[in-house]
């Protein structure tokens, strides 16, 4: 197995924020339409800890069949079209990737 985490931190863009919600809703799709997705989570950060979260808003954890599943993801055409999408909003990002059995 083969575990992907992100951590998004958002800006405004042209005097709008991002709708969190329809990301949200965008990235679960993700569930039965990109293969090799064994398992995925994503929502928005409500952590108290907020002296730790450094703006970071959005999580998203995502395990894989293996690590080539989670390559293939990364090219799929609907990531692409959030990354797209999301893209103008994105400050910063984080990701750790790991293997487990």
């Amino acid at each position: 197995m083969y575990e992907h985490i992100v951590l998004l931190k958002f800006k405004e863009h042209n005097g709008t924020v991002l709708n969190h919600e329809d990301a949200l809703k965008t990235v679960n799709s993700f569930k039965t339409s990109i293969p090799g997705i064994v398992a995925l989570s994503a929502g928005i950060n409500v952590s108290e800890e907020t002296e730790n979260t450094h703006g970071y808003s959005l999580a998203l954890r995502v395990t894989f069949e293996d690590q080539q599943a989670c390559r293939d993801y990364v090219q799929h055409p609907l990531h692409q079209q959030l990354l797209q999408n999301i893209g103008p909003w994105v400050e910063g990002v984080v990701v750790a990737d790991y293997s487990f059995n």
